[in-house]
Parts: structure tokens; sequence; C-alpha cells
């Protein structure tokens, strides 16, 4: 019965955007660019620093998916649930464990790690204020009758940007960076986690859409040990990857016209850089600019992350 419920809602995901889908302009597979775009410094940096390189950390995710058959099961029937091919999924996780860090050689490793956060006293707060409170200053006021939690976390993420990133507020100088980094990296700023390396404000963010989907319950900002064991474990955190991929596919679709379903490159990039709805918005607005001028439209293009995704998916289908 529950399997037949999950895979009841994820047709209902998909079936929710099969309108827009009909008059959005397919985005064909493939790269958008002839050669790779420029890989980050930093992300070069922290390969060079761990001796490695992108290629071996390539063939290390690679080889995880390839001989763990019940990973690949997960995956598939995740990305059942979710309405979305599989390769969207793969493409995450192989584009973050080429570009940020390396893959462990086991699944079972996670799962350890993932334990370890209950044993820990995390806490989400910056200078000695709980995010918690924070988050009730006045300057959030308007994000208070939010209910969805994407929305929520959006918003307050918005207030951050426009009231405190950068500036001295109340006598206490805040850092310009971004919301997550301030706030959500109890180890160090930048810091993400798991298969999915995802980081704690992005799985606050999914909380409502894997409640419903997944049925996992709903995570608690208050709990940073929760929310970090989700993130770590891959039995939790795949519906998270999921929905932030889902999430992505139907921002392009419903804002800037685009269906994107069908190219893992464009989802593993806007996984990789994040704000998809800001992302569409801005492509929407340069879009019509070129009509009015008559020039062609814009597709959405892949980054570095998202190049090596599509021209290594041949290879990466053929595990599934």
């Amino acid at each position: 019965m529950k399997k037949l419920i999950l895979l009841f809602l994820g047709l209902a995901l998909a079936l929710t955007i099969i309108s827009i889908a009909d008059a959005a302009t397919l985005v064909p597979p493939g790269n958008r660019n002839g050669v790779q775009p420029d890989i980050p410094g930093a992300s070069s940096r922290r390969t060079q620093a761990t001796n490695t390189t992108f290629q071996a950390k390539y063939r290390k995710v690679y080889a995880l998916l390839q001989n763990d058959a019940e990973l690949r099961a997960k995956i598939r029937k995740t990305a059942a649930a979710y309405g979305i091919d599989p390769m969207h999924i793969v493409g995450a996780i192989v584009g973050e464990h080429t570009y940020n860090v390396d893959a462990y050689d086991r699944l079972q490793t996670y799962y350890v790690k993932a334990m370890s956060y209950l044993s820990s006293k995390l806490t989400f707060a910056y200078d000695g204020e709980d995010v918690s409170d924070f988050v009730q200053r006045p300057e959030f006021k308007k994000c208070a009758g939010m209910d969805d939690s994407y929305d929520l976390w959006e918003c307050r993420e918005q207030v951050w940007n426009h009231s405190f990133r950068g500036k001295t507020v109340g006598g206490t100088s805040f850092p310009n960076d971004r919301f997550g980094a301030t706030f959500f990296q109890p180890y160090y700023a930048g810091q993400t986690f798991g298969l999915g390396q995802l980081n704690p404000l992005t799985a606050l963010q999914m909380s409502d859409i894997v409640h419903k989907v997944s049925g996992l319950p709903e995570l608690d900002v208050g709990d940073p040990n929760s929310v970090y064991k989700t993130i770590m474990d891959p039995d939790l955190t795949l519906p998270y990857v999921a929905a932030t991929i889902r999430k992505s596919i139907d921002a392009y679709r419903s804002i800037a016209g685009f269906d994107i379903s069908h190219n893992p490159g464009l989802t593993a990039t806007l996984y990789n850089v994040g704000n998809p709805e800001q992302r569409a918005y801005a492509l929407k607005e340069e879009n019509e600019k070129r009509r009015a001028a008559g020039e062609p439209e814009k597709l959405p293009e892949e980054n570095y992350y998202g190049w090596l995704v599509n021209d290594k998916l041949d290879e990466l289908k053929a595990l599934f």
C-alpha cells in the first residue's frame, strides 16, 4: 500500500505540471558548450590538497555506484516517487563527489557517519545567537505567515541578504556571506555532507515536499543533530536530493518556460549553484529583452559541473 501511495504521489507531482510542460520549450539532451567551462580555483585547490585528481574522484564515485546494486535500486525508487529520471539524482551525486569531496568506498560508511551526529551537540547559530531566535527579529515579519518550508526559508534567506548580509545591525556585525554558510555550518563555512552533499538550509527548505511525498518526519531547525543525521543517512537524504531537483525542474518550467527534465547536466548545474527560482526569473527577463530586440531566446546552459554529467551520461546510464 505504501508503495502505491508513493507512486501515486510521484505521478501527481508530474501531472500537476503537464499543462505548463506542454507550453514549455524542451531543452535537448547534451551540452550547449563545446568544451567544459572553467572549473573554479577553489575546487582545483581542494582536489590538489588531497593529492588526487578530478578524474580519480569521478572514477571513485562511479565505482561506488557500479558496485552497489542496492544503492542503484534506492536511486531508481526515489526518482520514481518524485517523477524524475534517475540520472538527475546520479548527476548530482557524481558532480558533488567529483568537484567537492571524495566519495566513501562503501555506502555503509555514510550510515556510520549519520549515527555519529546523534551523539554530537550541534547548533545553528552565529556569534552566540541561535537561528531560531534570529528569525524572530522584526525584519523577518513578512515571512511569518508562510506555511510551506521552501517559501519560508527562501523568504528568510532574502531578508538576510537585504537586511543583514555585510551590515551591522543592533551592534552586531554580520559577515558578507550566504545565510547557509553563516548560520548552518557548525564545523566550518561552506561544508556540506552526505551522499548528496546537501547543506542544512537546503534540507530545511525541502522538508515539506519530502514529508508529503516520502512520509519522512518534518525537519526542525531547533534539532540540528537530526538535520545532520538526515543529510548523512543515504535512506533519508536521497529524497531530499530528489526534491531539490524536482524544485529546479518545476521552477524552470513555470517561470522561464523551459523543460529541462531531459537534461541531467542542467539539473546538476542548478543543484550545484542553487537558487533555481531566482535563476529562472533572470533567464526569463533576459529572454524577454532578447525577443523584444528580435533575437533568438537563450537556452539554459550547463556549468563545468553539469558539463561533466552530460559528457559522462552514456557511461552512467549503462549502470542503470
